[in-house]
């Protein structure tokens, strides 16, 4: 099992990870292209790929920022994503325990995270991995 930092020319495949995450959104892949760029560049964020056998079967994005509440650096995961033939294979605690190895060497306190309410199973897999539910998510969209 290999973590690959993500890079510029591997966008494609991280696009395939994004659009098949979010079915019930849409995306222009230029714009994805413009954001996926600049978090890769972004010395607050980490973007890696989970590889093995030469097959990338996962994504993971993440942020570090300050929070109040948690009284300091919290890490933020956004994407966490397998590929549906790969889930309940192990896959997504290997990126979550890579995910908390980045997030340890920056000093962060925490990891938080959300998940769509439709997606029942990743609730159950977070909770099993030791997240708690913590708060209701909500976003307004300008």
């Amino acid at each position: 099992m290999l973590f690959k930092n993500a890079e510029t020319e591997d966008f494609e495949i991280a696009f395939t990870f994004i659009k098949n995450l979010w079915t019930y959104n849409s995306y222009e892949k230029e714009v994805i292209r413009k954001v996926y760029q600049k978090v890769i560049h972004d010395p607050n964020s980490f973007v890696f790929f989970l590889i093995e056998d030469g097959i990338y079967r996962g994504f993971c994005h993440g942020d570090y920022f300050q929070t109040f509440w948690m009284s300091g650096l919290t890490c933020y995961v956004s994407s966490l994503i397998t590929r549906k033939e790969d889930r309940k294979k192990g896959y997504g605690k290997s990126m979550l325990d890579h995910a908390k190895e980045l997030a340890l060497s920056r000093g962060c306190k925490a990891i938080t995270l959300d998940s769509g309410l439709p997606r029942e199973e990743a609730h159950e897999f977070y909770e099993h991995y030791g997240f708690e539910k913590s708060c209701y998510g909500f976003e307004y969209m300008l």
